[in-house]
């Protein structure tokens, strides 16, 4: 797919030949790579997602749509708001990592004109959705929301920390994902299995803002040198080894949901999944994928529950889409449910069943 762009000896290239840095030369790669016009080698992902936001709204109070459960939402301690004074609105995520184009557009309408809503300036996408088990979103989708957001002013950036997994899936070019976006942000630390960095792609223009943005974060690294030379390894042989990996993760069996939580549930977390103090002194219940809990003691617990097909699940009208959280999900195509109504799903929908 990409390899050409990529073959050669890392240790002694033609750009260190000219004379050229290990991160200049990581960064004109990657660019080629992504389709891009220029990239940025930035620390994290986490700063290279700040970074574009940043440099996509440029007024403070203007508006970042993206899902409630996307990572730039949930896990990067609000640094839109906090840092760049952007208001984010998150919007709910489907089942497989996407948005509702529908409530996508309403959205982006509502202060289009208005002087009571801000602005939307910017929509971001993850790819692969992470707290979606991973998914992968299809091109034609990036295509409608890209056509969407233009059409409203609003500009596309994508936070493709695991980019290239969702490109060996796809089996397409990495450019085929980004070329439906403003601007992406690409970790070097996940599945290339680089040490430390990542990278912010975009037009010349961006990236010259996003390198003063760059500064101003204090990503800048006089030893760049050292972290792209691992990087640049990563990526000559992330054709070869992603595919491997993707053979390993599938062949690997996950344990199911035996148990969950009745009621109204609370997100879990990592303390909870566990069989240690915390968890069992607010007598959580193990679940691999993450957990949802009640308050209460051991009287809560629900009656069991076995994994069905989350397609067939839906199909049955059983599962609403946007109340499936990871603590649902026994699997990637798998929702737990409790035994005794998989008899009724089946009555509803005979292709509920049982996954494997």
């Amino acid at each position: 797919m990409w390899r050409g762009s990529l073959q050669g000896n890392h240790r002694a290239s033609p750009a260190r030949a000219a004379g050229k840095g290990r991160h200049t030369e990581l960064q004109e790669k990657a660019a080629e790579l992504l389709g891009v016009q220029r990239t940025l080698l930035v620390p994290t992902n986490t700063m290279a997602n700040l970074i574009s936001v940043m440099g996509h709204c440029r007024r403070r109070g203007s508006q970042v749509l993206l899902g409630q459960e996307c990572h730039l939402h949930v896990y990067e301690q609000g640094g839109v708001a906090q840092i760049a004074g952007v208001h984010s609105q998150p919007l709910p995520d489907m089942p497989h990592g996407t948005l509702d184009l529908d409530e996508l557009e309403r959205a982006l309408t509502r202060g289009f004109g208005s002087s009571y809503h801000p602005v939307c300036e910017l929509v971001c996408l993850e790819n692969t959705h992470s707290s979606a088990g991973g998914r992968v979103l299809p091109i034609d989708y990036l295509r409608q929301v890209r056509l969407l957001a233009h059409t409203h002013g609003a500009r596309v950036h994508l936070d493709g920390a695991r980019l290239m997994n969702a490109a060996v899936a796809l089996r397409v070019p990495p450019a085929r994902l980004v070329e439906h976006c403003d601007s992406v942000s690409f970790c070097l630390s996940k599945g290339l299995g680089a040490p430390v960095g990542a990278l912010v792609g975009g037009s010349r223009d961006f990236i010259e803002e996003a390198w003063r943005l760059r500064k101003a974060l204090g990503g800048g690294m006089r030893q760049a040198g050292v972290l792209a030379a691992a990087a640049l390894v990563g990526l000559a042989e992330a054709e070869e080894v992603l595919p491997k990996d993707h053979e390993n993760a599938q062949r690997t069996p996950g344990p199911g949901i035996t148990r969950l939580l009745c009621g109204p549930c609370h997100r879990g977390d990592q303390h909870s999944a566990g069989a240690g103090v915390w968890a069992a002194s607010r007598r959580a219940v193990p679940a691999p994928a993450g957990c949802e809990r009640r308050r209460g003691g051991s009287d809560w617990l629900c009656r069991e529950r076995v994994a069905v097909s989350l397609d067939g699940a839906l199909r049955a009208g059983c599962v609403a889409p946007r109340r499936i959280r990871s603590g649902h999900r026994t699997g990637p195509e798998e929702v737990g449910v409790c035994a005794e109504a998989v008899a009724a799903l089946r009555r509803r929908d005979p292709g509920v069943r049982r996954p494997g």
